[in-house]
């Protein structure tokens, strides 16, 4: 391997551990309860070297879903390429985050999940900067569709039916639902809302 990938690698190793060692203590005393300096002290690394990393103390806690932030615009990218609709190809991919229990789509009921969706969900700063996420997944999406007017329209809706869809999903695990009771009514609403944008994304579809 080579030194520039190697490095890479131990970069991004760094940004797991710091990130996990943040969230392990956010979630046992709070977000605004925890210091920036007490989690660079409990990662061994200093202050300064943890803000290279994570510029703002909020980006400690969303890197872990920053992966997916131009998760919409790849798959477009992908279904493009394979002679795929776009609509059919995020609807594809929903339900088959639903059906893989992946955390994103907010049918996840793992305690480790629940925790970083409470402290997510429960956090105001932390739900500010999620939103940043949001529109830069729209921004994404919106070049993936073609950039025009009605890419950005068409991208806006289809990121607040992922986002609805997931936090509803949420709500439900929250509430102390299990994941095989709300999966059907997740999969049928999930059909239901790509069916809606398919109609009025005709496009797309």
């Amino acid at each position: 391997m080579s030194d520039t990938g190697l490095r890479e690698r131990k970069k991004r190793r760094m940004y797991q551990v710091v990130s996990d060692v943040a969230v392990r203590l956010f979630v046992e005393r709070g977000f605004d309860a925890v210091s920036v300096a007490e989690v660079a002290a409990a990662a061994e690394i200093s202050k300064p070297t943890l803000f290279r990393y994570f510029p703002a103390k909020e980006d400690l806690v969303l890197h872990r879903i920053a992966d997916h932030e131009r998760e919409a615009a790849e798959v477009v990218a992908g279904a493009r390429a394979d002679g795929v609709a776009p609509l059919a190809a995020l609807r594809r991919h929903f339900l088959d985050g639903l059906a893989a229990a992946d955390p994103v789509t907010g049918l996840n009921d793992h305690p480790d999940v629940r925790a970083f969706h409470a402290l997510l969900y429960g956090t105001p700063s932390l739900v500010a900067r999620l939103h940043a996420h949001l529109e830069r997944s729209e921004a994404a999406l919106a070049d993936a569709l073609g950039g025009d007017l009605d890419a950005r329209l068409a991208a806006g809706q289809i990121v607040a039916v992922r986002r609805i869809l997931a936090q509803e999903n949420w709500r439900r695990i929250a509430a102390g639902e299990r994941v095989e009771d709300v999966r059907p009514d997740a999969v049928a609403a999930a059909e239901r809302a790509f069916g809606a944008l398919e109609a009025g994304l005709a496009h797309l579809a």
